[in-house]
């Protein structure tokens, strides 16, 4: 069985390899999935990285609890915390899915029996990322996920559109919609930064969707494209601002001015995912008694801000962590209505998932980019074509036919 592994040598396109593992036995409470697709996330790069902590590290840790968790540490490291494919075995305790099920894969690996999990799986003793601080994950032609990971996929979706989806679009909805979130409501102002990426894209449609108003900060044409194609209200050109050289207050000043501009107020939530770069700005950008609601840190975990706009100002600073199995059910059935579409921009084969991590490294996609396992080509895994029909290809298709008109690059 042919995997993608990370082996500890520091740059993304050294350290993951495609090597033959044995599949796991499965436990329980688990099921054993045949991955069709997959798709890059940035915890891919951090993995292949081994910062800000090497992910043997977290495999060390969970099999020290012993019992079925010990499979998981290995020499190797099968990485990925997005996929979408077919149940092919499952666990003696799983009711609710069997061999045949198409599904995607959530990325919370969460102990069900664990008391604290039962209110919120991000309170949970030991909340996991799925390919991350666990093995098995979903860059593989067959990875092993809890039963209570996984989803129904999308019927109208190819296998690489249903894998791009899950770990993004979750994140984003608990970050904004859920109650442990944001709790957006209709007609907030949203600052979303990184609005074209991965995350940023959910989470400017989940703002869309939602009756709010998405405001990106972007600085190129093909970015600011594809955000107004996806219906983003205002999408300001950081470098048409002349914020070059500027303070950080200087900085603010002028993005909260150009944004009361357009829309005639200040945010009254500011969507960061992107971390030290941004995040004294979100905390200045926010109205008075609005709220920063973060779930990473892309460019550093380590911030530094002026904290008495929070105090004064009665601003939040909201942590967000995933999402819990609800929360994935809700954001995967607006997915299914076709409500949001996938942020697929570009497909990789499993053999070149060092490449395509790569890509997300630099930044230089916008959107996801896809992993093909066990599908043997890109447009396969449709089961509901009149759905796909009334949501509109062109619509599902639109951050690849972005990509395709302003990126030929190929990594070598």
């Amino acid at each position: 069985m042919e995997r993608m592994l990370a082996a500890e040598d520091g740059d993304v396109r050294d350290s993951i390899h495609v090597g033959e593992v044995p599949v796991p036995e499965v436990g329980p409470d688990e099921v054993l999935v045949a991955v069709m697709a997959s798709a890059i996330n940035y915890n891919t790069v951090w993995s292949a990285l081994f910062r800000p902590v090497p992910t043997f590290a977290f495999l060390k840790r969970f099999a020290e609890e012993g019992g079925w968790a010990e499979r998981h540490l290995q020499p190797f490291h099968v990485i990925g915390s997005d996929a979408a494919g077919v149940v092919v075995r499952t666990g003696v305790a799983v009711r609710r899915w069997k061999v045949g099920d198409h599904v995607v894969a959530s990325p919370s690996w969460v102990d069900d029996q664990d008391p604290a999990a039962q209110a919120d799986a991000a309170l949970a003793e030991h909340p996991r990322a799925w390919g991350y601080e666990t093995n098995f994950g979903g860059l593989a032609q067959f990875a092993l996920t809890k039963a209570n990971q996984l989803l129904p996929k999308p019927p109208h979706l190819t296998w690489e559109e249903a894998a791009a989806n899950s770990l993004c679009a979750v994140t984003a909805y608990r970050m904004l919609v859920s109650p442990r979130g944001a709790q957006m409501k209709q007609g907030d102002v949203v600052l979303v930064w990184g609005g074209a990426g991965g995350l940023g894209s959910y989470g400017v449609q989940f703002v869309r969707n939602g009756g709010g108003i998405p405001i990106a900060v972007v600085s190129s044409d093909r970015k600011e494209r594809i955000l107004r194609e996806l219906g983003c209200d205002v999408v300001l050109r950081r470098d048409r601002l002349g914020l070059e050289g500027l303070s950080e207050k200087e900085t603010g000043r002028a993005l909260g001015g150009a944004i009361r501009e357009a829309v005639g107020e200040d945010p009254h939530i500011v969507f960061d995912y992107v971390g030290r770069e941004t995040f004294p700005l979100s905390v200045y950008l926010a109205r008075r008694g609005g709220s920063v609601v973060t779930c990473g840190s892309s460019t550093g975990y380590r911030h530094e801000f002026d904290n008495r706009y929070l105090w004064m100002r009665v601003k939040r600073i909201i942590g967000s962590h995933g999402a819990n199995w609800q929360e994935s059910w809700e954001a995967n059935r607006l997915i299914g209505l076709g409500a949001i579409v996938p942020a697929l921009s570009r497909v990789y084969p499993l053999e070149r998932t060092a490449d395509a991590t790569r890509e997300v490294q630099l930044g230089d996609h916008v959107g996801k980019v896809g992993v093909l396992c066990l599908a043997e080509r890109e447009g396969l895994g449709i089961d509901d074509p009149e759905l796909r029909e009334r949501v509109g290809e062109e619509r599902l298709g639109l951050f690849r036919a972005e990509s395709k008109a302003s990126d030929t690059r190929e990594y070598a």
